[in-house]
């Protein structure tokens, strides 16, 4: 939900604008911006601190501005016309709008509800994966952006039971995790097994020989999946005895 976003967007001006004057206020309109969210939304209207990476003119037709542009999570782009309207004095709307990229995926990744349909089939009346197997994408594909936590085969079956991650259930991490950080909690296969937050920086979970590393907040990965080797009264779940 908090990764960027890449959209492309068709802008309707309210007036006459010449391309120099359109671009200028574009290239303002990037970077960070302050946008207080519009009417008709689902989070409080205040202002807010958006990124916009970058803003650029595919293509031009008078008054109709065919744009794409990539931003951080959240960010209105029906609000960025409307202050770019403003910006430019004559007013402007989004006619259209089409996500092309959000966070690992991109719109090349994209199947058809009939690609779905036909490969469900196959797996039903046959049991073949292939056609099952070229629609679904793991969902470690999800965490591509996140940093990571890789702990020790003997840890996971806790953490599916709903344990804490401790440091000494922790084999290795990624580098400059920040305490409250959201934090993907992987085997050392490479399997996702939970999501958490943070409760330690990288260097304080190094440097630590106990504590809680990682508050678990979701947990993807079904019980069982690894053995389990902890006892409910024990006083560590994360792999120490």
């Amino acid at each position: 939900m908090q990764t960027g976003k890449e959209y492309i967007c068709l802008m309707r001006l309210h007036g006459d604008v010449s391309d120099e004057k359109l671009l200028e206020a574009i290239k303002l309109f990037t970077g960070q911006i302050y946008q207080i969210p519009p009417v008709r939304s689902s989070v409080a209207r205040k202002p807010r601190i958006r990124t916009i990476y970058y803003a650029e003119i595919i293509e031009r037709n008078g008054r109709d501005v065919l744009m794409r542009i990539a931003c951080s999570g959240g960010t209105y782009i029906r609000k960025y016309c409307y202050d770019l309207g403003l910006y430019l004095g004559c007013g402007a709307h989004m006619q259209e709008l089409r996500r092309t990229k959000a966070g690992p995926y991109d719109e090349g990744d994209s199947v058809t509800l009939l690609d779905v349909y036909e490969a469900v089939k196959l797996y039903k009346e046959n049991g073949e994966e292939r056609a099952l197997r070229s629609v679904i994408q793991p969902v470690e594909t999800t965490v591509k952006l996140l940093p990571k936590v890789y702990v020790l085969d003997s840890a996971v079956d806790a953490i599916c039971h709903g344990a804490d991650l401790a440091v000494v259930g922790i084999s290795k991490l990624d580098e400059k995790i920040k305490r409250g950080d959201e934090v993907a909690i992987m085997t050392l296969k490479g399997e996702l097994v939970a999501f958490g937050r943070a409760q330690m920086s990288t260097e304080e979970i190094l440097e630590s020989s106990k504590g809680i590393a990682v508050d678990i907040e979701r947990v993807i990965m079904d019980r069982g999946t690894y053995p389990s080797v902890w006892k409910k009264g024990g006083k560590d779940f994360n792999g120490s005895t």
